[in-house]
């Protein structure tokens, strides 16, 4: 059973942190959000998911997680600002951890600098950004890339993703 620190805040896509935090529990997994204070709600873009927040991130480490989910819409944009959360996803990205990011997702990863060489997809609006970061681009459902970073593009790939981020923690 693997624990997943989950870096969100509010204007998340609602299906995009709903659907892949289901099937991870269904496997067997721990889903832990993450945001700036343990406690808080924060509440999705389309105002159908709130999630509560397990930990703030002056409260936990990276090392005491297995993997790391970043779901997409606005929140990976407004995390990327707090030098912490960018910090944080570094961190796994560097020790070679599994990393699950699904459409807006990779902002947080392009501004750790941790991208460049890469293989990887996300949204078709920060293609351009993944590139300048050193990606190769893949326009694919789903792309897993060194079997440690699993991407997906949107809601539609979210079956796609959750096979695959289920599978590279089994």
């Amino acid at each position: 059973m693997a624990k997943v620190a989950t870096l969100i805040t509010n204007m998340f896509e609602d299906s995009e942190y709903a659907k892949p935090a289901q099937a991870l529990n269904e496997a067997g997994h721990e889903v832990f959000a993450i945001e700036k204070e343990a406690g808080k709600q924060v509440t999705g873009k389309n105002g159908e998911v709130n999630v509560t927040i397990d930990y703030g991130i002056d409260d936990v480490k990276p090392e005491e997680f297995d993997a790391l989910f970043i779901p997409g819409g606005f929140s990976p944009d407004i995390l990327r600002a707090d030098d912490r959360f960018v910090q944080f996803a570094k961190y796994f990205m560097d020790a070679k951890k599994p990393v699950f990011a699904i459409c807006h997702g990779p902002q947080l990863l392009i501004t750790a600098k941790t991208l460049n060489g890469r293989d990887a997809t996300g949204y078709k609006s920060i293609q351009v950004d993944l590139e300048n970061a050193g990606v190769k681009f893949h326009d694919e459902e789903v792309f897993v890339c060194q079997n440690q970073l699993v991407t997906s593009r949107t809601p539609d790939d979210i079956p796609a993703f959750n096979r695959e981020i289920v599978k590279l923690l089994a």
